[in-house]
This record gives C-alpha cells, sequence and structure tokens, in this order.
C-alpha cells in the first residue's frame, strides 16, 4: 500500500501555525479568577486587546527587543528584561510564565493582587453613603451598576482616587521586579568588581588581566539595560499624553458613563408621553456631547501614575550610579595600570640606552686591540732578545692594555654623565 505525502506546503502551514501559538498565563483581577495557562495565537491576542502586529513583535523573545513600555487604547505592552507582560483593564497576559525567572515575579503579583484596599475600602463606603443621600442621575447610576457585574462595579469605583487600578498594579509589580533583579545584578558586580581591582593594581597578571576583562564587558551591558529601563520611564514622565492613555479603567469607565446614564434615564421616563421623551432624549444628546467635547479639551490628570513611575525612577538611576561609580572606578584602575606599564616601558628604554652606550664604548676598544693586533712594526711585535727586553715589552702591553680598558670605562662614565645632565637619564 502506497503512502500518500502531503505537499511541502501543508507541512510549511502547519509549523508556521504551531510557532505563531504560545503559552500565555492569563491573570485576572482578584474577584474575577484564578491565574490560567492559554496557547494564544497572533490574531486571538490582537482581538483580545486590540494591539497592532508591531507592539507584539516587541515582546517576541526571538528578537532581544530593549526594555519597552507602550500605552494604548486598550492595553498596556511592558517588556522589561524577561518580564513580557500584556495588560488590560481586567486582565494581564504574561508571556513564558515557565521561566524559572519569573517565580518571584508571580509571586509578587499573587500577592499584590490579592491583598485588599482597607483606605479605599472606608472611603468607597463613606462615597456611598453620600451618594445615597443625594440626588439626580447619580444615584441612578449607582443602583444601575450595583446590579451589575463585577467588572462594572470595578470600573465605577476605579474613579476613585485611593483605588489603585489593576493595570497599575500590575505595571508596579513589572518595575518592581525589574528593578530589584537590576539592582542584584549591580550589587553582584560591586562585590566581584572592586576586589579584582585592587588585586590587579598590587601586582598586573595575564588572569587577573582577563578577570577584569570581563567584569568590564559585564559592566557594560548592565550598564546598557539599567540605561534603557531609565530612559524609558523618564520618556513616560516626559509625556502626559503617554501617561493618560495608561488609564485603561478610567477610560472604560469614562466610555461607559453616557451609555448607562442614558439607559437609566429611559428608564425612569418610560411612562411619560410621547413628546418629553424626545425632549429629553434630545437635552440628553447634548449633554452628552458636551462631556465628550469638555473632557477632549481638559488636561489629563496623571498625578497617580507620575508618582509611581517617579519613586521607580529614583531606584533605577540609584542603580545606575552604582555602575557609574564602578565604571569610573576601572578607569582609574586602567589609567593606573598604563601609567605603571609605561613605567617599566621607560625603565626598559633606559636600560637600552646604558647597554648601547657600553656597546659603544666597547667597540671604541676592540678598535685599538684592532690596531695592535695589525702587522705594525713597533717595538711590541718584535721577538725579545734579553730579558731586559722581554719585561720591558711585557711592562709596555700592560700599560697598553689598562689604558684602553680606564679609556673606555671613562668614556662609558661620561656619557652616562651628559645624560643625566641632559635629563635623558634618570
Amino acid at each position: 500500500m502506497e503512502r500518500k505525502l502531503l505537499p511541502p506546503s501543508v507541512h510549511v502551514t502547519r509549523r508556521k501555525g504551531a510557532a505563531a501559538t504560545r503559552k500565555w498565563l492569563v491573570v485576572q483581577a482578584a474577584a474575577a479568577g484564578e491565574p490560567r495557562v492559554a496557547e494564544l495565537g497572533k490574531h486571538r491576542i490582537m482581538e483580545m486587546t486590540g494591539l497592532p502586529t508591531r507592539d507584539l513583535r516587541v515582546l517576541d523573545p526571538d528578537l532581544h527587543s530593549p526594555s519597552t513600555i507602550l500605552g494604548r487604547e486598550r492595553a498596556v505592552v511592558v517588556n522589561l528584561e524577561h518580564v513580557k507582560v500584556i495588560v488590560t483593564a481586567a486582565e494581564a497576559l504574561v508571556l513564558d510564565s515557565s521561566n524559572p525567572l519569573l517565580v518571584p515575579f508571580l509571586k509578587s503579583l499573587h500577592t499584590r493582587l490579592s491583598s485588599p484596599d482597607v483606605s479605599s475600602t472606608s472611603s468607597e463606603t463613606d462615597r456611598s453613603k453620600e451618594t445615597d443621600q443625594g440626588n439626580g442621575p447619580t444615584v441612578a447610576l449607582n443602583k444601575e451598576t450595583d446590579q451589575g457585574n463585577g467588572v462594572t462595579v470595578a470600573l465605577c469605583r476605579a474613579g476613585n482616587v485611593d483605588i489603585t487600578p489593576f493595570e497599575f498594579k500590575v505595571l508596579e509589580v513589572c518595575l518592581e521586579h525589574t528593578c530589584k533583579c537590576l539592582e542584584s545584578e549591580t550589587l553582584t558586580l560591586e562585590k566581584e568588581a572592586y576586589p579584582a581591582l585592587d588585586e590587579l593594581t598590587s601586582k598586573v597578571s595575564r588572569l587577573k588581566l582577563d578577570h577584569v576583562r570581563n567584569i568590564k564587558n559585564r559592566l557594560v551591558a548592565v550598564s546598557g539595560r539599567v540605561q534603557k529601563v531609565r530612559d524609558e520611564i523618564e520618556h513616560l514622565l516626559d509625556d502626559d499624553m503617554d501617561m493618560s492613555e495608561m488609564y485603561l479603567t478610567r477610560k472604560l469607565t469614562f466610555q461607559g458613563f453616557p451609555e448607562t446614564l442614558g439607559s437609566v434615564d429611559s428608564n425612569k421616563d418610560a411612562s411619560t408621553d410621547h413628546n418629553e421623551n424626545e425632549k429629553e432624549e434630545e437635552d440628553r444628546d447634548d449633554e452628552t456631547e458636551t462631556v465628550r467635547e469638555s473632557s477632549a479639551y481638559v488636561k489629563p490628570d496623571v498625578e497617580e501614575l507620575e508618582m509611581l513611575l517617579e519613586a521607580y525612577f529614583v531606584q533605577i538611576d540609584g542603580t545606575l550610579n552604582k555602575l557609574y561609580h564602578l565604571r569610573e572606578y576601572v578607569n582609574d584602575t586602567e589609567d593606573y595600570i598604563n601609567i605603571m606599564l609605561d613605567e617599566k616601558q621607560n625603565q626598559l628604554l633606559q636600560m637600552g640606552v646604558l647597554l648601547t652606550t657600553a656597546t659603544v664604548v666597547v667597540t671604541a676598544g676592540i678598535v685599538v686591540v684592532s690596531l695592535f693586533g695589525m702587522n705594525i712594526h713597533i717595538e711590541l711585535t718584535k721577538d725579545p732578545e734579553t730579558d731586559e727586553q722581554a719585561r720591558i715589552k711585557n711592562l709596555n702591553f700592560w700599560e697598553t692594555t689598562c689604558g684602553t680598558v680606564f679609556g673606555c670605562l671613562a668614556m662609558y662614565l661620561l656619557a652616562i654623565f651628559a645624560g643625566k645632565r641632559s635629563q635623558i637619564l634618570h
């Protein structure tokens, strides 16, 4: 029986589909449910969050994108080191949750989401009492909201200043975990770098130089990562519109307010005449347009997010200062070692000058010996006839030899004295 092989296009399609699907840890609000692992494709995430493809490309682990925080209409994209999260107003999608580096992050996230806000609970009670004592559409809005689901209640309560929105809780945990990881790497690098640099200044060796080189490479890499996180936070602090885009809960509240108000008023006036309904609908449309126009030109209130970002900006800036001081210490050590090497090189050059001078002086003595060694008819080269003549000849030989040696030595000392006086030699 023959096997029917599928065309190559089918295999390629299956591989692409499998590669496009990734495992995400879906973390919902504290009252919504427990975290669950789901395999979601790129198009499914785009439908859930409304993010374009270029924003999802930032979270791709294969691309090694730098640290980025993006605020969009319905979601916030957080890419800080190994923390890759998509945050919406109701849930957070954590990529690669099986990574061991994310275990402390997930524990902190669970603790942060499960801890209740005591101060906000009392303020909510007081606000509800004041609202019940008042009149107008606000009472109807609260009653209608309380009859809805938990998400609607959370949206209405998020307008209070004392309550931290869900997206800010997740963002705070991301920033806290990233700052702690970078600070821990910085402290580890400091404990290893300072003793190694001190040992290198005491005695220079190839192994110590190689160790310091590896430390410097790690220092440059960590400094670049910390600098990128600091620049990203600073960029958000400088732009109020980018920070206002990250208020997802507030945007959902403002979008649902006119619709909820319209449904309440329609239920309230259901028993009136048709003419009165038309007038009230026109007034309601005018009020809705006025609210929308006024909210479009109001300066965004980003004080809560600004305070949150400033706190972690100060922390990451302190980590960057530690790395800066460590880099300065490395540079100072390099300068000191270069000075030591220059001194050694100068000593070698001086020794070379001394040896060259000695060579020149010895060469002068060799010239004298060469002159006497030639076939010149002088008294020293003749054979002695008597003992007296032999003694005189031997004496003349030693006088010539000692004179040549002392002359060369005098020339050498004179050359050294001239070099020190001209500051060529030290």
